[in-house]
């Protein structure tokens, strides 16, 4: 039986900040390029509100994104063992947690929400990809 390596913390906190900054970025990106002028039409049709519910919304969204990226970062770190490091090893954990938490959701809101189905293509594209870029470069910067 192969001797377990520790998981080097400080890495994984590291990895994660930057996935979480990288994450944020493709997301502004989708939501700017792809849904801003779609998010007007539905404010101004009543179907989203003008302003967040939330204080500081953004800010908010980008830490959670953080907060998620360590968590990608930390299941990148422990998944060495069995997948062994490397970029193709990160892109299998992000694409398979991305694929667990964005397809359902985004399934159920298209066919529930009665709002542009845009809307949850985009938020399919942001967390699938986000959380896959995410890992990628939380997985480049961690080493053991």
């Amino acid at each position: 039986m192969p001797a377990a390596s520790k998981i080097n913390c400080k890495r994984v906190i590291v990895g994660g900040i930057l996935g979480g900054v990288v994450w944020s970025l493709w997301g502004m990106i989708i939501n700017t390029a792809l849904l801003a002028k779609k998010y007007g039409e539905a404010q101004a049709a009543g179907e989203f509100l003008a302003q967040p519910r939330y204080p500081l919304f953004l800010l908010w969204y980008i830490l959670i994104l953080i907060v998620v990226s360590m968590g990608l970062a930390w299941l990148y770190a422990v998944s060495r063992a069995t997948l062994g490091p490397g970029p193709l090893s990160a892109i299998k954990v992000g694409l398979a947690v991305g694929l667990i938490g964005s397809v359902p959701s985004s399934f159920a809101l298209s066919a529930w929400l009665p709002v542009s189905r845009y809307f949850p293509l985009g938020w399919l594209l942001e967390g699938l990809i986000g959380c896959t870029l995410a890992t990628l470069f939380a997985g480049w910067y961690y080493r053991d």
